[in-house]
This record gives structure tokens, sequence and C-alpha cells, in this order.
């Protein structure tokens, strides 16, 4: 009896498995949204920036000084989520959020020249989503 119990199990354990696997299978060769850092990311006009962001996106542009020791340093885009670029290419930058003790989760990551980035992105979650900040 429990042999027969076991073996059934089993069986539909992998009809289980094979069924996932076919569903996944499914949506192989149809199109698929972008990919991370292209095209994906969504807009945010600078005036929407918190006004701590504004003040940030102006020292950027300005070249400082920068209130945290991090402000500045290279940005690794270990998500992956911002276009793919050589190492170097971001900066990341500290947007004050009142009241937090530390650095908050929110940041501006450049790309491009300090003073002169090619472009500018906001994370309001620590680097979970970014959006491209435009004039």
């Amino acid at each position: 009896m429990l042999k027969a119990m076991a073996t059934r199990a089993r069986k539909a354990g992998v009809l289980c498995v094979l069924g996932v696997a076919f569903a996944l299978s499914q949506g192989a060769g149809h199109a698929r949204p972008n990919p991370p850092g292209e095209g994906s990311i969504s807009p945010i006009a600078l005036a929407e920036l918190p006004p701590q962001g504004r003040a940030t996106y102006a020292l950027i542009h300005e070249g400082g000084p920068f209130p945290y020791e991090k402000d500045g340093t290279v940005f690794g885009n270990r998500e992956r989520l911002l276009p793919g670029k050589q190492r170097g290419y971001y900066r990341e930058y500290t947007v004050r959020t009142p009241g937090a003790r530390n650095r908050g989760a929110r940041r501006i990551v450049c790309g491009g020249k300090p003073q002169v980035p090619d472009v500018c992105y906001y994370t309001s979650d620590h680097y979970a989503s970014f959006r491209e900040i435009v004039r």
C-alpha cells in the first residue's frame, strides 16, 4: 500500500515538473518586453523630483561639493537595470531623505562625464527601480 502511494506521488511530481516546463517553454518564441536598460525605464521630469533631488541634481552639474563621502563614486550597475556600459561610466549621488539617520534609499545615478553627464537616473528605492531624469 505505501509503496503504491509513493509510486503515484513520484509520478504526479514528474508530471507537475513536465507541465511547468511545457508552460514556460510556450513563451520562448514570442516577443518579450524590453530587457532592463533597453527602453524599459520610464522618465521623470526634473520638476517632479523631490526638492532634495533637484538640489542634488544641481550639485552634480556644479561639480559639488557633495555632503556624503560616497557621492561621486563609481556605481557598478550590478542590478543591471541601467543600460550596460563600461565600468566607471556611472556615478552615484545621495538624495537627502528628511529624518533619515543614514544616507537613506534615494539616489541619483549619472552616466558620462561627472559635471556634464550624458544621462541621469533617479531611484527612490535603493536601486530596485530607476527613472530617467528629463529636463
